[in-house]
């Protein structure tokens, strides 16, 4: 059936038998079941509760709040009255909140009571809770508002980890595009997905919005918690799981409740915001025999539909992104200007954005053909398979060698006494720079700093090899459940490096 959505907020599908569950939300032992008959009155619901407080179309409306079904009808509401939902990162510190929320000009934020003290002073608030979320609701049948060429319908702040978050604006029509592209030619409708990502990131709302677009079901957890989540595999009999790596390196830890889920209800499992190691793909497979592992790529700007398989039907190699999405064009530029088989992508497609908000200070990274500099250093294959890099700016220099954390990183994990690697320069006053890593080892190994640096050398180029390795019980995370190399390079000044290592 073709597609017919006009609005970003309301994409069930016709046909869709509105008893069927929408969310099964699970949180501190409890699980409530919404249909998406409820949850489509619900939106309507929100949609007439803003506008019955004056609000007005284009105007924005932050969301502080964990992920919850309240939050996706106030967001899909939102939408539908041709208003603006602002999710936003809670994990950021609260100069930054304050900073996005009055980047954005809200009007309103909703939040929930976790994060009520993260409320900048002098805001309107609504709370997602309780008698006052009911009260706020306005029951009764909503014309959703068909939206005007590149009418704004979503701003997602970037994690702001080189400066101030950036907000990204986002148009309806973009991610209708989007969303109409992942359901060519795929049956989801008896999916079951399982969201533990934040919705104020794109891994997790992309998904939900596709999950809402196919009529199927979504499994929602308020945060990712690792036995929360392999729990709700077993409980809910989860088909398609969507992540980050290193949601997945964490869960992985948990190997006695592993063993005593069932997880043979999974058949996907989508990998995006970061690369894959070659180990950590074997680990997950064969913690989930059944599923086929999907190495997605996405960004903020453009969106998840960049690759595809390839039209040969030749299988994707494991680490490759896939091949070109027939929809998108993509070219690959080096550093000095150059087109061709190695350098950061580029991408042309209808699902990119309209530019940073209220950002006057920043060129928006799009080139007069219309190209969006996506800023990740790719190469491609001889059969036109793409394979990730790493980010331009996170490249550097260690005595005239160009490094991209990543690659020291896989190396350090196919180590059998490694489980996470994270590497980073630290500067060195021959070298300008030196890779140093930080580990998690696995359960068993006694860690141990020379023979890790003995494994590199034998496995990759003398210059790559890690000047010191700390090892941690695990690594910190971002807001987007990210490595936080922010935080990896404050520890290592803790632990005394030396300015020479």
């Amino acid at each position: 059936m073709a597609f017919s959505a006009r609005n970003l907020g309301d994409l069930a599908p016709p046909g869709l038998d509105p008893a069927k569950p929408a969310f099964i939300f699970r949180a501190a032992g409890q699980r409530a079941v919404i249909s998406h008959g409820d949850f489509d009155a619900m939106a309507d619901a929100a949609a007439r509760g803003l506008l019955r407080r004056g609000l007005v179309r284009g105007q924005r409306i932050g969301l502080l709040a964990a992920n919850s079904i309240a939050f996706m009808a106030l967001l899909c509401g939102a939408q539908r009255a041709g208003l603006v939902p602002v999710p936003v990162n809670w994990r950021f510190p609260a100069e930054t909140i304050a900073y996005v929320l009055d980047n954005a000009g809200v009007a309103l934020v909703a939040y929930d009571a976790p994060r009520a003290g993260q409320l900048p002073a002098g805001v309107a608030r609504l709370s997602l809770d309780g008698a006052e979320w009911d009260a706020f609701l306005d029951p009764g049948p909503f014309e959703t508002r068909l939206p005007e060429a590149a009418e704004p319908g979503l701003f997602l702040y970037t994690s702001g980890s080189t400066g101030r978050p950036k907000g990204v604006v986002l148009s309806h029509q973009s991610h209708l595009w989007i969303v109409e592209q992942r359901l060519l030619g795929t049956a989801l409708r008896d999916e079951v997905f399982l969201i533990a990502a934040p919705l104020y990131h794109m891994n997790g709302l992309a998904l939900a919005q596709l999950a809402l677009a196919a009529g199927a079901t979504t499994v929602l957890l308020p945060q990712f918690r690792e036995a929360d989540y392999i729990e709700a595999i077993g409980a809910e009999r989860c088909t398609w799981l969507t992540a980050v790596p290193p949601m997945f390196a964490m869960l992985l830890r948990e190997t006695a409740l592993l063993a005593r889920t069932d997880t043979s209800s999974v058949r996907s499992i989508r990998l995006g915001s970061a690369p894959v190691s070659e180990a950590l793909a074997d680990a997950i497979l064969r913690a989930f025999p059944t599923a086929r592992l999907i190495n997605a790529y996405g960004t903020t700007e453009a969106g998840p539909v960049v690759f595809g398989p390839h039209p040969e039907g030749k299988p994707t190699p494991r680490l490759s992104v896939g091949y070109a999405h027939p929809g998108v064009e993509l070219r690959l530029r080096a550093p000095d200007g150059r087109l061709g088989d190695e350098g950061v992508l580029e991408q042309r497609t209808p699902g990119v954005m309209n530019g940073y908000h209220a950002r006057p200070d920043l060129k928006p990274p799009i080139t007069e053909d219309g190209f969006y500099v996506t800023g990740d250093v790719m190469r491609r294959d001889a059969d036109g398979f793409f394979f990730v890099v790493g980010r331009a700016d996170d490249m550097f220099i260690s005595g005239g060698e160009n490094i991209f954390p990543g690659q020291v990183e896989a190396v350090l994990e196919r180590h059998p006494g490694v489980e996470q690697a994270a590497v980073l320069p630290l500067p060195d006053e021959i070298k300008g720079t030196k890779p140093v890593a930080f580990v998690v080892p696995r359960a068993g190994w006694a860690s141990d700093e020379a023979a890790l640096k003995a494994f590199t050398l034998e496995h990759a180029p003398a210059y790559m090899h890690p000047r010191r390795i700390w090892f941690l019980p695990s690594l910190p995370l971002m807001g987007t459940n990210k490595v936080d190399k922010t935080r990896l390079r404050e520890i290592a000044m803790e632990h005394g490096a030396p300015r020479n290592i």
